[in-house]
């Protein structure tokens, strides 16, 4: 690392506890690599956050689109439960081996 910055963290004993065990046990040679990879994985969960958020107001902002020019669909419970019973069986069935499929 060119520069590195220095903090200081207070932790719960049961968090400094598992740092501990990490390094004593072998997985990392020091506490600051747990630290580094628990940052790393935190970035990315908040990176994949930001794009389903983002995702989800693109899609809100189609269903407003349509709402406002009028492309409705009447809400049919048995419709949308069927829709999503078929869906179901199809991702169940699919997860079966071969020699377990239904017909």
């Amino acid at each position: 690392m060119s520069h590195v910055s220095k903090i200081s963290v207070a932790l719960t004993p049961e968090l400094a506890a598992l740092i501990s065990q990490a390094v004593e046990g072998g997985e990392y040679a020091t506490s600051s690599e747990v630290i580094r990879e628990a940052l790393r994985e935190w970035k990315l969960k908040r990176d994949l956050y930001s794009r389903q958020l983002e995702a989800l107001r693109v899609d809100i902002g189609r269903g407003l689109a349509d709402l406002a020019e009028g492309r409705l669909v009447s809400y049919d419970r048995g419709r949308i439960l069927a829709r999503g019973r078929k869906q179901f069986a199809n991702r169940a069935n699919s997860a079966l081996p071969r020699s377990r499929k239904q017909t």
